[in-house]
């Protein structure tokens, strides 16, 4: 479900991402993975019934609201919250269904992998995508500062 490729095939090939519980408070780490993803060329569409918009872009209630297709279904909700949004993803035809990290559903993830969807569990699609596509540097964490490489020791 989460190997290197499969993750790499499903963000290479899918570019529109409903982001399910998307807060507007920009120190909420969905806030800082949905700046991200559109910062990086993908159509971030959020879901969450508190707002209007989000980084610019129209909010809906529901992932059934969303008019078009939506191609990965990011949930930033409780794990025992996804069951119902797996057959919200099944019903749009997503094509894969993504649980942020400490969100774990098996009957979820099973269901929707049974209809056909890619599914990702306990894994951060900002962290992945940096991680796969050399994202890192870019984000400020690989700063060369730390490095697992021995210095080289000046002789005085």
């Amino acid at each position: 479900m989460a190997d290197i490729a499969t993750l790499r095939r499903i963000l290479k090939e899918n570019h529109v991402i409903a982001m399910v519980g998307l807060s507007a408070n920009w120190y909420r780490p969905s806030f800082f993975a949905a700046k991200y993803m559109l910062d990086h060329g993908y159509r971030v569409i959020p879901v969450n019934p508190s707002y209007k918009e989000v980084l610019g872009q129209k909010c809906y209630r529901s992932l059934r609201d969303i008019p078009g297709k939506i191609d990965i279904v990011d949930c930033f909700r409780k794990s025992e919250e996804i069951m119902p949004l797996a057959d919200d993803a099944i019903a749009i035809g997503a094509k894969a269904l993504w649980m942020q990290i400490g969100v774990i559903n098996e009957a979820a993830a099973d269901k929707a992998a049974s209809a056909g969807l890619d599914v990702v569990m306990d894994r951060c699609v900002k962290i992945e995508y940096a991680r796969l596509f050399g994202g890192l540097g870019w984000a400020g964490v690989n700063t060369g500062v730390i490095s697992g490489k021995r210095p080289q020791y000046l002789i005085y």
